[in-house]
């Protein structure tokens, strides 16, 4: 184990695998010499060389459909994105294309690439560089989406996205990539895609979370615990397909659920996972309504007060916790 920040753990995650197979190779803006928007591929270039670890044009579309045809025919691409906003301008290859393809070639044709994908707010960078677009990317089948919380999740979970099969988008919150943690360095330690995660045990309410908001959570656990109430915190860390079962079974213990998410509600994953708790098992087991505590239906302002005001807040969050136990 070594201490490393969670960049630092998606640049090892990177570095081991290209060193592992020579078909895994790395593209996008300013990942070469600059070494990234956020310096998570310093010292790659120096490493590999521009064959392997391509500055690519400003264009998201081109790097996507490129990763898609190289993909197809015989390389493992990992692309980085700037921001995840950007995706928007890749989303005609990313979903017609690359998604599509191993099923309109009756599974023949594998897509085995990977789409890194800063997302989330925080920074102050206002509407067009903050979005958290996740749910975009679950609605589409043929993609699967993956969200790490810590830096030995991010490792663990990146070296499985780029050796999986299909295309597979990485998103990774930015205000996690100074976060310090515990990393094993051992070359095969991969954590498996599709399988949810508990947390933290609880008895009372079940909080489903997610990436940086997860641990906004956890200071709130904290806190309630010292109140008697009890909380256990499922992070589902594949978005889609997403392993539902831990989620029921926490749920059917609990009878209370609240899903919490920085993305916007309307439409978000929070809706999508309180529909699959009400027709699961877990439904005869509720005490309450499930909760949703997600971002505001708005675009995130520049002003950092109103910025912090968008997403949900120790404050929020807390409230759904004494509401869901009928405690106001």
């Amino acid at each position: 184990m070594k201490e490393m920040t969670y960049k630092d753990a998606i640049n090892l995650a990177m570095s081991e695998e290209m060193r592992k197979d020579k078909n895994v190779i790395f593209m996008g803006e300013d990942i070469g010499v600059y070494g990234g928007a956020f310096g998570v591929s310093v010292g790659m270039f120096e490493e590999f060389g521009e064959e392997r670890v391509k500055d690519t044009p400003i264009s998201e579309a081109v790097i996507v459909g490129a990763a898609a045809g190289a993909a197809a025919t015989g390389l493992r691409p990992i692309c980085e994105m700037m921001f995840m906003d950007f995706i928007t301008i890749a989303m005609d290859n990313l979903v017609n294309q690359a998604a599509k393809m191993r099923y309109m070639f009756g599974g023949k044709a594998k897509v085995p690439m990977t789409l890194r994908l800063p997302s989330g707010s925080g920074t102050g960078a206002a509407a067009q560089h903050t979005q958290s677009l996740e749910a975009w990317l679950c609605h589409v089948p043929g993609l699967k989406v993956v969200t790490a919380s810590s830096p030995a999740e991010a490792k663990g979970l990146l070296k499985a996205a780029i050796r999986d099969d299909n295309p597979v988008c990485f998103v990774e919150h930015k205000l996690l990539y100074k976060m310090k943690g515990e990393v094993p360095v051992d070359d095969e330690y991969v954590l498996p895609l599709g399988q949810s995660y508990v947390r933290k045990e609880g008895t009372d309410v079940t909080i489903v979370t997610y990436g940086t908001i997860l641990h906004r959570v956890l200071e709130v656990v904290e806190e309630v615990e010292k109140e008697g109430i009890s909380v256990e915190v499922v992070d589902p860390r594949t978005l889609y397909p997403m392993e539902t079962q831990t989620i029921v079974d926490s749920v059917k213990k609990t009878g209370r659920a609240i899903v919490v998410h920085e993305a916007a509600k309307t439409g978000g994953l929070g809706g999508e996972i309180a529909a699959m708790i009400s027709e699961s098992e877990a439904f005869d087991y509720l005490d309450a309504p499930v909760l949703r505590v997600c971002g505001l239906d708005t675009p995130i302002p520049y002003n950092r007060n109103l910025e912090a005001a968008v997403v949900p807040s120790v404050e929020a969050i807390k409230e759904a916790i004494y509401k869901v136990m009928n405690r106001k």
